[in-house]
Parts: C-alpha cells; sequence; structure tokens
C-alpha cells in the first residue's frame, strides 16, 4: 500500500523505521507520517506547499511519552496533522545541534523551555509558532492539536503572506545575535567573587541547591564553590556544597537501592524527581561528590561518588564499551513505579524488620508520592532518609554502625525485590560528549579513592569512542545505536571528550590519552573555532546550515562545550608548555567577556575555569621508575588532595627517552636526583627545588 508519491510500503510503519536512535523508532509505528530531519522532508514540504509541524523530544522524556500516547498514536490527530504538515520528528540527543536552534526560539518566544519541543515553521525552516507540551484538546490555558492545527492551515492558506513575514523576523533576529562582547581583556578575579556573591544570593540554606521548585543538581556549581573555597578559605562556600551534596544523598533524588541520581526534583526539598537517569547526571554528580570527599575527607562523600559509578557500570555499560544514554521514567505506563514501595511491599520483602526498615527509609502506611496526573494518592513511597546517619540511629535507638550494616542488608534485599519488576527502558545510545564526561568522572572518581575498576571501565570506554565513533578521517562522530555510529560530531563531543582523556592521563599517565588529546584539540580548532570572534561554535565549518550557527557559553543541566574548552586548553597548554594554546584558550575567554559579565552564574564553568587562567596554578612534574614505591608515593600524596588548579605529569626514567619528553618537552631534563623518585614543582610561573622527601613535597602541595 503506498501514497501518491509511492513512498509508503506498508501502512503500519512510517518512514522512522529507517532509524537507530530508540526514540524515534518509539514513534515508528504512529499514524503520524512522521519523517526523519532529512533534506527529503523539506523537499516535500516545498513540493506540497505545507508548513512543517516540528516535534523533539527523546526517549526518557516523561512529558514526551504523554504526547505521544494523547495525540502521536491518535488516529483523529494524526490525520490533522497529516493534512497540514509535513512531520519531522528529532530525538534531540541524536541532533543537538537541531535542538539548540530551535529551543533557544521557544524561550525567546514563549519566556520557557523543555520537552517535548513543537515548533511550526516555513519549509525553509523558519519559524512562526513554538510551544513544548501541546495537549491534544485545549485545557488550562493550553491550546491542543485539534484546535491549533486547523487555525494554522486556515493562517497558511488565507494569511501565509502574515506567517512568513513573522517568521523571516525571528529567523533574521536570531542570525543577528552575537555573544556579549565588551572589552577585548581578560575578565578579572573579581566576576569571580560575583559569581560566589549570586550563588549565594540565590542559595536555599534549608534545603540546599539553589532557587526554587523544580529544583536540579546544578552539580558545576557545586564544583565552582569547592574552588572558589579551595582559593579563598571562604567557609560559606564549603558549607553550601556540604549542604546541598547531602541532601541530594540523603533525599528521593537518589536511587537508595540501585544508587543513581534521577534527573532533577519537582519539588524544592529533593523529595519528589523525575525519574530519568541521564548519563550527564551520573558524570557531573560523582564528579562534584569525589572532589568533596578530597575537600573534606568524608567518606560519606566518597561513597557516594563510588555508589554513582557502580551504578553507570552495572547498569548503562554497553557490551561494546562505551555508556548508555539514560533510564527512562516511566515503566508499565507510569512514571516511577519501578523506584516506588508501598508498606506491604517491605513487610513481603523484610518481614519482621519491614517496620525498623521502613522507619529508616522514610516509608509510610499513606505514602509520600502523590502522582496527581494518573489520578492516584497514597500507598506509594520514595525511599529517602529524613536525617543523617547519626542521627537517625539515636531516634531509632542502635549505633551508627549497625544502623548502617543493617541498612545494607535491607538495601540489597530490597534490590533483588526490584530487579524482578520491568524495568524501565534504557536507551542504548551511546553519545560521544556525554561518555565523555562519564570517562572524566570515572577517571577522578578512579583516581582519587585508588579504585581501579572505575579508570578500567573510562579506558574502555574511551577505547570504544576513539575506535568506534569516528569517521574515515579520524574526525568523531555524535551519536551511535544499532551497530555504527553516524551524525558529525559537535562541539560538545570533542570538548567533553577531550575533558575525559585528560583525566585518563593523569590517572594512568599513559601519554597516548594527552596525545589523543592533543590531536582532538587540534581538530576542534580547525573546525569549529570562530576566526572571526573567537570562541568556539556548536557546529563545524562543514556542518549542516541550520537556520542559525549557534555559539555560547551558558550552562545548562551540564556545562557548555565552550567552558569545558577553556579548561581544557588552559590544561593543555600548562601540560605541553605550549603557549599558544593557553592563548587561544585567553581567546576564547575574551570572546564572551561580555556574557560573562552580564550573568556570570549562566557562565559558572567558564568563570571557574577562569579561577586557572588568573592563577596562580601549580605545575608537577614527578620523575621516577614507574610503579616504584617512591614514585608512588609522592603520587598519592598529590592524588589524596584536592587541589583543583594544579597539573601532574610523570617522567618515567629508563634508558630511552620517554614519550612524555616529546609532547612536553619541557620536561626533559627534569630526572631523579640520588636515584630517588623526585617531584619539580612550579608555583605560579616560578619552579622550586626539586624534592625527594615526601614532606617537603607536602609543604609545596598546601601552598596556596
Amino acid at each position: 500500500m503506498t501514497d501518491e508519491t509511492g513512498e509508503h510500503a506498508t501502512p503500519h510503519w512510517n518512514r522512522l523505521i529507517a532509524e537507530r536512535s530508540p526514540y524515534l523508532l518509539q514513534h515508528a509505528r504512529n499514524p503520524v507520517d512522521w519523517h526523519p530531519w532529512c533534506d527529503e522532508a523539506f523537499e516535500q514540504a516545498e513540493r506540497k506547499n505545507k508548513p512543517i509541524f516540528l516535534s523533539i523530544g527523546y526517549s526518557t522524556c516523561h512529558w514526551c511519552h504523554v504526547m505521544a500516547r494523547e495525540s502521536f498514536e491518535n488516529p483523529d490527530v494524526a490525520a490533522l496533522l497529516n493534512e497540514a504538515f509535513i512531520c519531522i520528528k528529532v530525538d534531540r540527543e541524536e541532533r543537538p545541534d537541531v535542538d539548540k536552534v530551535y529551543m533557544a526560539v521557544c524561550q525567546a518566544l514563549t519566556g520557557s523551555g523543555g520537552w517535548p519541543l513543537t515548533i511550526i515553521m516555513t519549509p525553509e525552516r523558519k519559524p512562526f509558532f513554538a510551544a513544548t507540551y501541546v495537549p491534544p484538546e485545549s485545557r488550562c490555558g493550553r491550546v491542543g492539536l485539534k484546535e491549533l492545527t486547523p487555525r494554522i492551515s486556515e493562517l497558511w492558506k488565507n494569511r501565509r503572506r502574515d506567517l512568513l513575514e513573522r517568521a523571516s523576523f525571528i529567523a533574521e533576529t536570531f542570525r543577528q545575535e552575537r555573544p556579549h562582547r565588551t572589552e577585548k581583556k581578560l575578565p578579572g578575579r573579581e566576576i569571580i567573587d560575583e559569581t560566589f556573591a549570586q550563588l549565594r544570593t540565590n542559595f536555599d540554606s534549608e534545603h540546599g541547591g539553589f532557587g526554587t521548585a523544580p529544583k536540579f543538581p546544578s552539580p558545576h556549581n557545586l564544583l565552582f564553590l569547592l574552588k572558589y573555597w579551595r582559593r579563598t578559605g571562604e567557609p560559606a562556600a564549603l558549607a553550601m556544597t556540604e549542604l546541598t551534596l547531602t541532601a541530594i544523598r540523603q533525599g528521593g533524588l537518589y536511587d537508595h537501592l540501585g544508587f543513581g541520581i534521577h534527573r532533577y526534583s519537582t519539588d524544592d526539598h529533593w523529595l519528589v524527581p523525575h525519574f530519568e537517569k541521564m548519563l550527564y547526571d551520573q558524570a557531573m554528580t560523582a564528579t562534584a561528590f569525589s572532589d568533596a570527599y578530597l575537600a573534606t575527607k568524608k567518606d560519606f562523600y566518597g561513597k557516594a561518588a563510588r555508589e554513582i559509578c557502580d551504578y553507570v557500570v552495572r547498569d548503562l555499560s554497553s557490551g561494546e564499551g562505551g555508556f548508555h544514554t539514560a533510564e527512562d521514567a516511566d515503566s508499565e505506563g507510569a512514571e516511577g513505579k519501578f523506584y516506588l514501595w508501598s508498606m506491604d511491599e517491605f513487610r513481603t520483602v523484610l518481614g519482621d524488620d519491614a517496620p525498623l526498615a521502613a522507619a529508616a527509609f522514610s516509608v509510610e502506611e499513606r505514602g509520600n508520592f502523590d502522582d496527581e496526573d494518573a489520578g492516584e494518592t497514597g500507598g506509594r513511597n520514595i525511599l529517602h532518609l529524613k536525617k543523617p546517619m547519626e542521627e537517625s540511629a539515636a531516634d531509632l535507638g542502635v549505633s551508627s554502625s549497625e544502623l548502617e550494616e543493617r541498612l545494607e542488608v535491607w538495601r540489597k534485599k530490597l534490590f533483588e525485590a526490584r530487579s524482578l519488576r520491568p524495568r524501565p527502558l534504557c536507551d542504548d545510545k551511546i553519545l560521544t560528549d556525554w561518555n565523555g564526561l562519564m570517562i572524566a568522572a570515572l577517571a577522578r572518581v578512579g583516581r582519587s579513592m585508588n579504585e581501579p575498576r572505575y579508570v578500567e571501565a573510562a579506558e574502555k570506554a574511551a577505547s570504544f569512542i576513539l575506535n568506534g565513533s569516528v569517521d574515515g578521517r579520524g574526525r568523531l562522530l555524535h551519536s551511535y545505536a544499532g551497530g555504527s555510529a553516524d551524525v558529525p560530531a559537535n562541539l560538545d563531543d570533542y570538548a567533553f571528550l577531550i575533558w575525559g582523556l585528560i583525566e585518563l592521563y593523569e590517572t594512568t599517565f599513559r601519554t597516548e590519552y594527552l596525545d589523543d588529546a592533543l590531536r582532538l584539540q587540534k581538530l576542534q580548532i580547525e573546525n569549529f573555532w570562530d576566526g572571526d570572534e573567537g570562541g568556539y561554535f556548536f557546529t563545524s565549518d562543514g556542518g549542516e546550515r541550520l537556520l542559525v550557527r549557534t555559539k555560547d557559553a551558558y550552562d545548562g543541566a551540564i556545562p557548555s562545550g565552550n567552558s569545558v574548552a577553556f579548561e581544557n586548553m588552559l590544561r593543555l597548554g600548562l601540560m605541553t608548555g605550549d603557549a599558544a594554546l593557553t592563548e587561544k584558550g585567553r581567546q576564547l575567554a575574551v570572546a564572551f567577556s561580555g556574557s560573562i559579565a552580564q550573568s556570570p552564574t549562566a557562565c559558572v564553568h567558564m568563570v571557574s575555569a577562569l579561577d586557572l587562567a588568573l592563577g596562580p596554578s601549580r605545575e608537577i612534574v614527578i620523575a621516577g621508575v614507574e610503579g616504584a614505591d617512591d614514585a608512588n608515593a609522592l603520587l598519592d600524596s598529590v592524588r589524596s588532595r584536592y587541589l583543583p588548579a594544579t597539573i601532574v605529569l610523570f617522567r618515567p626514567m629508563g634508558s630511552e627517552e620517554p614519550p612524555i619528553a616529546d609532547l612536553a618537552p619541557f620536561t626533559k631534563n627534569m630526572t631523579v636526583i640520588d636515584g630517588k623518585a623526585t617531584a619539580h614543582v612550579c608555583i605560579g610561573g616560578a619552579c622550586r627545588l626539586p624534592v625527594t622527601e615526601i614532606q617537603d613535597f607536602i609543604e609545596l602541595l598546601e601552598e596556596n
């Protein structure tokens, strides 16, 4: 059976059946005549003289599922859409370049954004309508698709000129936007102080975190606060970090049985999450917990970092070596069902221990989770810890150590019982950028806590990406699914993977990671650098020409590619002695100086990297026999401390010149003294005398 163009082979599938994205495949049986984002769709819109209905979402998005069930699986709604539009479905994780452009349009036109993202535009890709979730019928102030679609059709037929003028105005406005650039100089340390002041003002001193509901983990804010505390000694910066991380670890945002972080909290006190588990959240939050552990030496944070990594390695590892993208919020047609517990279920699994376990995990007969969308209230519980271990133990009449031991026994039993439930869908795409973040986190946690299994997992993922997600010319590809990789890489792919490779080098001192980081950094500059204004575009020079070529420094749920690239170039410049790389990094910060000045907390990761640019930084080269006790003792002294503005190189001693001497020529003459492993330390551009004794080395490490 075919349509008038001969393009359908069957009424049961639309064109998405040929795609590899799990999200697109979820929509392959919709009665909506979906196209993927492709030239054919736009050519057909031009030929049939129809506007484009663009729907952007992702596989683990709860409201994307809702809109799909209500509208895209509804034959009546589908018929309206098919008649009025050429319909395009996009996986925002597979095509972040498309998503960035049209999400910015939605935010500008409506004042907010999110997914599902709904855009209506001309065949020339110029938008004239934007929204997020759209119900099938109008309700609660939202126009429904059954009303919107005929209205757009009527306007397209009778007032098309007005729509085209609006679309052209919107497109031209976005093309003219440029990053705010004021003075041609690097921002000063005063902007770092201002960023801290703004974060402090926006901080929730009762529950931790920033702002009100919904509340996101925002670990890049916490990484900044830790650096600020280390540089200035400001106690409030550390206190804000600790309160937030403690609240996250004890609250419902944390999966207390299987570990890992849900996407965000719908309330201001971290109890009720949106239950998606995104790879990037695991990476960034594990990094924050790990750094907090180094800063405070409190195993509470170290344990959380290890647990998050354990979740990722156990549940998100692919057979090929990379890490899958996310786990869904929904199972059995309901959000959070996999994670919720009733008191009866506790009794069934834990028997006589159920009352004490329920008190510890805050489980109640009436429940603490209300799902208004499903029309259900009471009886179901989100596991969480209301108080720190010491206080909970005192309330329950047991010692802290006994409660901790019993919690672990109960956790394992509950985890095993939960594993028998239908599991939420796993989006098994392997994204280069998010894998880069996870590689960095695993390497960092493995290094700081001496956990080789995390380092091995990071190395395996790096090997997979560097071999399986590249094209024939050695350039990165963005998305791997269905046995092959496609979609040209974006800035985040390069920046985040380079970050991961730098962390892997500083963990393993295998020079191939530093070599790969430098090679990718060169490709990034060649293909993404804005030669006119400075900074990096999100898409490459040879990439698809979209409505606008975006370039920004604003952080979202994760740091911006430009922010990470800034820090990467500074670190690589210090590690290799390449002043040109350091200068390129400084040019990037200058390019975004206006954006930083206008809204520093929106660019917090770039401000965080600015601390390294302004200095003083610390460069350490340890020379010694690889694996020898004296060399390991020096390395352990570094790894056990929180030293954010520090780079570490290792120069192995042997009969041949080591590869690090070629990558970092300044290390050629840095050797051992009297046959002992030796630390060569430079602080703020001034080199100190080499030291071989641990105590002398520690004194240098403790200097600010």
